[in-house]
């Protein structure tokens, strides 16, 4: 424990406060030198003592703590921001600041350490229920600020697929716990179901110790991790595309062939229909002039009477208007000889004149030329019905009509050749199959030669932290698919790894998926004599802890959770192994933001950002504090992990910092 909090820098201030909390870590560095002063952090913020913008917003998206510019540029992944946590067990209010690279979590056993990575657990979807409520209160809420790094990450698909907003890449995730009823879950201030909240934290943090977000132990995470370790990524997406084409063909000649009777159905009806509208011979317009030789024929003696009146009050009587019209017009031309002034009048109205003499034998004709045909108009009462008939049946215009027929025949022709379509289809899947094998082949292949390599240094890197007779080695399994899959000379089952290379089984034909030939899995034996078995089902603890650390530092890069957490992962060690843990942790902190608890002070002299976790009574109640520790006293804490508040555990601990590289503390 540090010998004075004067200088730690208490995780609980809020980004208003960080210029006071650096200064007051650089200002009591030298007042809290002696290893016998108190062992509480004075300065480490009350889980019940928070500043007035330490207030904790629903659904709100705060500004994450402060960082220095020196910070920011040393940040080199997307990392857990903070975590804010409201009476959860122990912890009343408790905000705590992570950093990128190796974060280590040390104190007493009782402290509260688990707390910290429970409410993390609790803040990505794990189940939670009432007893994990601070006693008297009635609610406990979790909040969790992430910085995603630019670029098209797995998260920030999953939101954007959400149609979930993250500004600069920055997500606010909180859980509310309650005694009555369950609490609401928010993303970015909109409420999710859990089951999202699990599908984004999966994808954000993998948690070694808590089952449910160790991505390693989910089987159909393996073939992932192979593939980037080979840098066969891009060969399976290649292969993928072959699979979706064949499957398309398939799906399509599935539908010929399932569907041969009713294609046979429909052969026949579209030919009856096609044949029906193809005898009426319709013609462009023929409606619209049926209709009008309909009317003059059922009003053919109105028509007649009423053109022979025009007629005779434009010609007969004893001064027809033609005449009388003619007459004016000459008498006007003689006028307009005289005066000038008149020869527009005289020219109208002998225009007038000439247009009754001609309206006169318009209507004539007219007249004659009408008749009352009864056979005629029953004619075209035939075809205006069958028209209608059609209109019914394929249109509610005869364009419409006529556009059917065009779309039946195509269709027609589309269901002739419908033979010759499945024969062309049959021959591209055969071609297909073909190119699916030699590629299926090719990524096999590679597969084997990276698993095999893959496999020798986790054993390697067992070896290295203490857990000499460990094995591990990865299966390939394969299946048969005498209908669907490509022939391929394949075993059906290989287990390879250093002194591992069986084989058993031969496939023939193989089954296939977008993923390739075969299933990946990661098989491993902790302990000399005991055979290899599945990742998932070997015991927790500390030794599956060290496992997941040698996969994930030696995948690197290749893994895409930005967090990881590591509990236990100290458990049965020490001495040179502690040191080696310490190390790759640190290493893995390059490629990833490291949460770890640890006991021991060779792992916690390597990480970036020390924090201890104590609790205190107050009142009669407890309550954890958290502080980030500065540099002397990260002295202090270790010398007091290494043996007490001691010259000799000072010195020690000094020395374990400088081996350590100062842990890259910020």
């Amino acid at each position: 424990m540090p010998a004075s909090s004067s200088g730690s820098r208490p995780t609980t201030a809020p980004s208003s406060t960080s210029t006071a909390r650096a200064s007051s870590g650089s200002s009591a560095a030298a007042a809290s030198a002696s290893p016998s002063a108190s062992t509480q952090p004075a300065s480490s913020a009350s889980l019940g003592q928070t500043s007035s913008t330490n207030t904790f917003r629903r659904g709100s998206i705060r500004s994450p703590p402060a960082r220095s510019s020196s910070f920011l540029r040393t940040a080199r992944t997307r990392v857990l921001v903070e975590l804010d946590i409201r009476n959860l067990a122990i912890a009343e209010q408790l905000r705590v600041s992570f950093s990128p690279g190796l974060n280590v979590i040390t104190g007493e056993t009782g402290s509260g350490k688990s707390l910290i990575i429970d409410a993390l657990s609790v803040l990505l979807g794990s189940r939670a229920d009432a007893d994990m409520i601070r006693t008297g209160e009635e609610t406990a809420r979790v909040e969790g600020i992430f910085e995603l790094e630019a670029g098209r990450t797995e998260a920030l698909e999953l939101l954007e697929q959400s149609g979930i907003d993250a500004p600069e890449g920055q997500v606010v995730i909180s859980r509310e716990l309650r005694r009555e009823g369950r609490g609401p879950v928010r993303i970015n201030g909109r409420a999710m179901v859990q089951s999202q909240l699990v599908a984004l934290g999966q994808r954000l943090v993998d948690i070694h110790g808590q089952g449910d977000y160790m991505s390693l132990l989910r089987p159909a995470e393996h073939l992932l991790f192979l593939d980037r370790y080979a840098s066969t990524t891009a060969q399976r997406r290649d292969f993928a595309r072959l699979v979706s084409q064949i499957r398309g063909i398939r799906s399509d000649i599935a539908g010929f062939v399932e569907g041969d009777r009713e294609r046979v159905r429909r052969f026949e009806q579209l030919t009856f229909e096609l044949g029906e509208i193809e005898a009426a011979g319709i013609e462009a317009g023929e409606e619209d002039a049926l209709r009008d030789e309909r009317g003059r024929l059922t009003n053919a003696e109105d028509l007649t009477s009423l053109s022979q009146a025009v007629f005779e009050a434009l010609e007969e009587g004893e001064v027809s208007a033609v005449d009388a019209l003619g007459r004016a017009s000459e008498a006007l031309a003689q006028l307009a000889h005289i005066d000038p002034r008149l020869d527009q009048a005289a020219e109208r109205l002998a225009t007038v004149q000439s247009e009754a003499a001609d309206l006169s034998r318009e209507m004539r004709s007219y007249g004659d030329e009408i008749e009352f045909n009864p056979q005629r108009l029953e004619q075209i009462e035939e075809r205006l019905a069958r028209l209608a008939t059609l209109k019914r049946k394929y249109g509610a215009t005869l364009g419409e009509v006529v556009d059917y027929a065009a779309q039946a025949r195509a269709e027609l022709e589309r269901l002739s050749g419908g033979e010759q379509t499945v024969e062309d289809l049959r021959t591209r899947e055969t071609d297909l199959l073909k190119e699916i094998a030699v590629e299926g082949e090719k990524l096999s292949s590679a597969r084997r030669t990276a698993a095999a390599s893959l496999a020798a240094t986790v054993e390697s890197g067992l070896a290295e932290l203490g857990m000499d007779g460990g094995r591990f080695a990865i299966r390939l399994l394969r299946q048969e698919d005498a209908e669907a899959g490509v022939t391929v000379e394949l075993p059906l089952e290989e287990c390879l790894g250093a002194g591992e290379n069986a084989a058993s089984g031969s496939t023939g034909t193989t089954r296939f998926d977008r993923d390739g030939l075969e299933d990946v899995e990661f098989l491993v034996s902790l302990n000399p004599g005991e055979e290899l078995r599945p990742l998932a089902k070997v015991a927790s603890g500390g030794e599956t802890s060290r496992l997941m650390l040698v996969l994930k530092s030696i995948l690197g890069s290749a893994d895409a959770v930005p967090t990881l957490v590591f509990d236990e992962v100290d458990a049965g060690i020490g001495g040179l192994a502690a040191s080696t843990v310490g190390r790759r942790l640190r290493d893995l902190g390059r490629h990833h933001q490291v949460i770890c608890i640890s006991h021991l002070p060779q792992i916690a002299a390597h990480s970036r950002t020390h924090l201890s976790v104590t609790k205190e009574v107050a009142a009669g109640r407890t309550s954890a504090r958290v502080a980030e520790l500065g540099a002397h006293q990260r002295i202090v804490e270790l010398a007091q992990m290494i043996g007490g508040p001691s010259d000799a555990s000072v010195a020690a601990a000094r020395e374990m910092l400088n081996a350590a590289g100062g842990g890259e503390s910020r």
